[in-house]
């Protein structure tokens, strides 16, 4: 799959290797995939196609094709990534998920040409993939190499082959809808009507899957029916969202924070005791972190994270100021901050999701992830009326 914008899943995540500078992760529901892959070979195609193997045999090679399509869909992703790279595209990371993999790229290409060229480079190297098995299991053929390994190389080679026509398919986000959005690009010289095009091809493609798989489910096909409706319901969604952050993209671009942040904020005094700070503010105004202000003077900030490990006895004794925090870029920023750099930031599960900004050292509002696409949203809601 091309490479695409995506919020990172945080827990379901597990990073396994880097390569290259570029982070591999694998979201916990591909197993199911690699699972589904093993099983289906091992229990059912491998057993009809090379009769008279053992049935631990047949295990072991569906494991390997499991083990073949990881990596075959790490070198699609690279195969992005390594272009994306080279015309001055951010790529946070790989992750593989229940649907293959994808590119986390944080912007949207700088032109017709980067877009055509890293969407191709996918279908391509899963193309190279296929012909370098087919030619294993040929060679495995004419050797006399045993079966299970011309059958696990020929397998290989269907599948790398499948994966490159199919995301071939002109429906965006697969890789032939990028390839069409560049085209549409490089026509129109919109960039946001090309992906509104390819998005809403992308859309019906999604939904004539889900059709197929209601079919094949009457048919008596049930998983494979299943599969097909929720490869379907990927795709749509994927194709709905891609446009979506492009009009976000394009309504943040080149923005301040500060005409997104909440003004006239709560702050605390740093006189009061903890006690009267979660009475008084927490449990009042339901927000996890304050600044901190003596008259106009910031002096910090305090949140819920700050108290875990102070006793409930304590905390009518001790006051705000005895915990807080200094002002840091942990969490403080300039008011006149790329709001787009600060949501590429902040849905990372490690940063801070609330900052105080400062203008001159000076507080002029808060500003929030949750604030902040819940006003994107309202945006977003009062365009598509207009």
């Amino acid at each position: 799959m091309a490479a695409a914008e995506q919020k990172s899943i945080g827990i379901r995540q597990i990073r396994l290797f880097s390569l290259f500078g570029f982070e591999v992760k694998l979201d916990l529901s591909w197993l199911l995939l690699a699972l589904l892959i093993s099983w289906s070979l091992g229990a059912g195609l491998f057993p009809q196609e090379y009769p008279g193997l053992s049935n631990v045999v047949y295990a072991w090679m569906g494991i390997a094709v499991a083990i073949g399509v990881f990596f075959s869909i790490v070198f699609h992703e690279f195969s992005h990534s390594i272009v994306a790279r080279h015309f001055g595209m951010r790529i946070r990371g790989i992750t593989l998920f229940i649907f293959g993999g994808v590119a986390e790229m944080e912007q949207e290409p700088p032109s017709p040409k980067s877009e055509f060229l890293m969407a191709i480079a996918g279908p391509i190297s899963s193309f190279m993939l296929a012909y370098l098995f087919w030619a294993i299991a040929v060679h495995a053929s004419n050797s006399g190499w045993p079966v299970p390994i011309g059958g696990v190389a020929e397998t290989m080679a269907l599948i790398n082959l499948v994966v490159a026509v199919f995301n071939l398919v002109p429906a965006f986000p697969l890789d032939g809808g990028r390839v069409l959005r560049a085209a549409l690009w490089q026509r129109k010289g919109d960039l946001k009507s090309a992906t509104y095009i390819s998005s809403r091809i992308g859309s019906g493609f999604g939904v004539a899957l889900m059709l197929v798989g209601v079919v094949a489910v009457i048919g008596g096909n049930v998983i494979g029916g299943m599969w097909w409706f929720l490869i379907g319901m990927f795709v749509r969604g994927a194709a709905s969202s891609s446009y979506q952050q492009l009009i976000v993209s394009e309504m943040i671009k080149d923005q301040p924070v500060s005409q997104f942040m909440r003004r006239e904020p709560v702050t605390v005094p740093p006189s009061i005791s903890i006690s009267e700070w979660l009475d008084d503010y927490v449990y009042q105004h339901h927000f996890k972190m304050y600044p901190v202000v003596d008259g106009h003077n910031l002096l910090g900030s305090i949140s819920i994270d700050d108290i875990k490990s102070l006793p409930k006895s304590e905390r009518g004794t001790r006051k705000v100021r005895d915990l807080m925090q200094p002002c840091t870029a942990a969490n403080t920023i300039p008011a006149n901050t790329s709001t787009t750099g600060l949501l590429t930031d902040i849905v990372h599960p490690a940063t801070q999701s609330r900052y105080m900004v400062v203008d001159n050292g000076r507080l002029v509002g808060m500003i929030s992830l949750k604030d902040l696409l819940e006003l994107i949203s309202l945006k977003l809601e009062i365009e598509s009326k207009s």
